[in-house]
């Protein structure tokens, strides 16, 4: 609360520049910390929200783009009156749909503000000053570091090649428009870092979901910005790169063929397993859904149905989740058949916005495809780091894209 009172007096401009700096820096602790990361967002709002016009603020949240998010928020809310769990657990859901909210914010402040890209800027290098971290973990296993997988810093295996994934989705960008122009030398750095990058993914840390990614983003980059020629040549390239990752990374090839031994297991002995979980927790996911299929059962609700589904089972039908591993399937049993079809809304008007040329948009649209690929295998929306990263992307340059289309009107 103290913060609020010192904002006024920097001045309207002066809080704005700082809203600025501090969206720059929730964009470089995103990869890093989530402590920090809160402790940021916190700061941000509070120098934000005196600068807005809400006005414009009021214009944004009327449009699909930026209302969507909003209305699954208020449906998150309105849900935890018919849940049958403790308040404490209501409250714990409606966390998980929070920061949907800042979305129409982001778009207010970077239809004004001209440092856009440098958000997605300081995303990049703290993701390269991570990839170096991990390969000094690999050389020398004994530096400090807090994550339990090997090679990753920080968080896990998931969540920093998912995060790399995004990187080098802006990198086929930027590596088109270099060559496109004849810029050799930058073109070859951009393919030097994309490689290291993925590198990294292949044979230190593997998400399988950021691997899903990657080829979802190269078709799409693909149908969206290549010619026949371009789309042929970048054909080729990815065969050969993914034959040459098959080949020589066994920790790659036992992760991908573990899906379907995981999944072997699970059938013939129901023990616990990755895959066997996430085929457990869909089918429970269904069912849940089907006794509640208009609203829900209620905001915060999923770990209790978890629990009660698991009681006096053994093995992955004993397993109490808090998380069913798939966003659409966490909205519904919460906010039922409504709730889905917000959130499919809410990804479609963010995939029209994004629909228009050059890198900004690009930006925009790779964030919401990985979004949606990434949350056919988890609850990203509701995870910290990918939800965050979601609502950063879609808002900073969402509000880039609204301020050059107005432009071009006025």
């Amino acid at each position: 609360m103290a913060a609020i009172s010192l904002t006024p007096g920097l001045g309207r401009v002066r809080a704005a520049r700082l809203a600025d700096s501090l969206a720059v820096a929730v964009a470089i602790s995103l990869p890093w910390s989530t402590s920090a990361t809160g402790i940021l967002l916190a700061l941000w709002l509070t120098a934000l929200v005196p600068t807005l016009d809400w006005s414009l603020v009021r214009r944004e949240v009327l449009t699909p783009a930026g209302g969507l998010p909003l209305a699954l928020v208020l449906l998150g809310a309105a849900g935890m009156l018919w849940a049958d769990v403790s308040w404490a657990a209501r409250w714990d859901g409606l966390v998980s749909f929070l920061k949907l909210a800042t979305i129409p914010l982001f778009f207010a402040q970077y239809c004004r503000s001209e440092r856009g890209l440098d958000v997605f800027a300081a995303y990049l290098a703290a993701c390269v000053l991570l990839l170096l971290a991990s390969f000094a973990l690999v050389l020398w296993p004994g530096l400090p570091h807090t994550s339990p997988d090997f090679g990753v810093a920080v968080k896990n295996a998931p969540a920093q090649s998912g995060e790399f994934a995004i990187c080098i989705g802006g990198l086929i960008y930027l590596v088109h428009r270099a060559v496109a122009e004849g810029r050799w030398i930058i073109a070859g750095g951009w393919i030097v870092l994309m490689l290291a990058l993925l590198a990294d993914i292949v044979f230190v840390a593997t998400g399988r979901t950021a691997l899903v990614m990657i080829f979802v983003l190269l078709a799409v980059y693909a149908a969206t910005g290549l010619s026949k020629r371009g789309v042929m040549v970048m054909s080729i390239m990815a065969v050969i790169l993914a034959s040459i990752a098959w080949l020589t990374s066994p920790y790659l090839r036992a992760r991908v063929e573990q899906i379907w031994t995981d999944a072997q297991i699970y059938e013939q002995t129901d023990a616990r397993t990755s895959s066997g979980e996430r085929i457990e927790f869909a089918k429970k996911s269904i069912a849940f859904i089907a006794s509640a299929p208009v609203l829900g059962n209620g905001t915060g609700s999923i770990h209790a149905l978890f629990e009660k589904a698991a009681a006096g089972h053994t093995g992955t039908q004993g397993v109490a989740s808090t998380n069913p591993h798939n966003q659409t399937l966490a909205v519904g049993i919460q906010l039922g058949l409504v709730g889905i079809a917000v959130l499919w809304a809410m990804w479609l008007a963010h995939l029209v916005m994004f629909r228009a040329p050059g890198l900004v948009a690009w930006i925009g649209l790779l964030v919401v495809v990985q979004n949606v690929v990434g949350s056919v295998f988890n609850s990203h929306l509701f995870d910290f780091v990918q939800g965050w990263t979601y609502a950063v992307g879609v808002g900073v340059a969402g509000g880039m894209v609204l301020r050059a289309q107005r432009g071009k009107s006025a």
